[in-house]
């Protein structure tokens, strides 16, 4: 059965038109504006007028585009990617016509505008992500649950972690065979430099007000009690991720737990119910069509990346490759992911 994504129907097909001619009106539109404004009165400047009319015919037809689009939208289902490790801003490429993976926050704001687009019936979350920071993550997860409409998660190579926090709050979960899901655990880092402090001669001196201020810090051993504080929020973030897994998957919690955070196959995940179906994009996009009682027509909503947000990237990676990165690290005395 050929592509959902390369089938256009009779309807899409004359709704692209109509949308292409209401554009084109707006641009003749703008031109008979500007050319009366800007060319037609004299003492008019020819040559800069008629860029003025240019402008004019441009700016009017896109606005008329947009205005169509609102109205005349060809496609029924949103999809949003979540790809690479979930960050709060998201990672940049190193160069600025690198890859770019999308922070939450700007994986939060497509989801919203897919939730208000009326034109939207649908929304598929695709994931490719090993998880990443704990709260970014349960962002993403709100806005999906706060969707109106039918939400399928769609795991593509991993779905893990952070990932599968994501995934537990759509209607249902898609995967394929060798996809990797699960890992429904927390882990919390440090780096413990106290002993290379010591060799080096460096002694640790901190001032703090209340016990636990520096717990965790690099350059202080880790006493019992500073452990026990540390293990204790670990366990309330995984009490909180297997609560959500539970709640969204209408599973016991004992079960999220026998789980262990492994990751399991595809094929292993929907025998533990932490997937609903395998298939690949096709597959589901039939199912789609019996649910939506229609052809589902894709648009992927993506954030925009301006050019500064390349160029703050490619720096951030030169940062990184001058050891900068390293050094960062000491700066989050504990570091807590999915």
């Amino acid at each position: 059965m050929p592509a959902f994504d390369t089938v256009m129907s009779s309807d899409r097909r004359f709704t692209g038109v109509l949308r292409v001619g209401i554009s084109l009106v707006g641009l003749g539109l703008g031109v008979a504006l500007g050319w009366a404004l800007f060319v037609s009165l004299p003492g008019r400047t020819t040559v800069f007028g008629v860029v003025l009319v240019i402008l004019s015919g441009v700016l009017v037809g896109q606005l008329a585009s947009r205005i169509a689009g609102g109205f005349l939208s060809t496609y029924n289902v949103a999809e949003v990617a979540v790809r690479g490790p979930i960050t709060r801003d998201g990672v940049y490429g190193s160069m600025p016509t690198g890859s770019q993976t999308a922070g939450a926050d700007a994986i939060v704001e497509q989801i919203e505008r897919t939730d208000a687009d009326r034109a939207v019936e649908a929304l598929i979350v695709r994931l490719n992500t090993p998880g990443g920071e704990v709260v970014p993550s349960e962002d993403i997860r709100n806005a999906v649950s706060s969707f109106d409409g039918p939400t399928i998660a769609y795991a593509t190579d991993t779905c893990a972690s952070g990932g599968y926090w994501i995934a537990s709050g759509c209607d249902s979960i898609w995967a394929r065979e060798a996809t990797l899901i699960g890992s429904i655990g927390v882990i919390g880092s440090r780096v413990n430099a106290s002993e290379l402090a010591d060799r080096l001669g460096l002694s640790y001196e901190q001032f703090t007000a209340g016990e636990y201020k520096d717990a965790g810090m690099p350059l202080k051993s880790l006493d019992d009690d500073d452990r026990a504080y540390l293990q204790g929020l670990i366990d309330d973030y995984y009490d909180h991720f297997v609560d959500r897994v539970a709640t969204g998957r209408d599973l016991d919690a004992s079960a999220v737990r026998d789980t262990e955070a492994r990751v399991y196959l595809g094929s292993d995940a929907i025998e533990r119910g932490l997937v609903d179906r395998l298939g690949t994009r096709n597959v589901l996009l039939e199912e789609l069509e019996s649910e939506l009682d229609r052809s589902p027509v894709v648009e992927e909503f993506t954030p925009g990346y301006g050019l500064r947000d390349r160029l703050q990237g490619g720096v951030m990676a030169t940062a990184y490759a001058l050891g900068a990165g390293l050094s960062g690290r000491y700066d989050d005395a504990f570091d807590i992911r999915l």
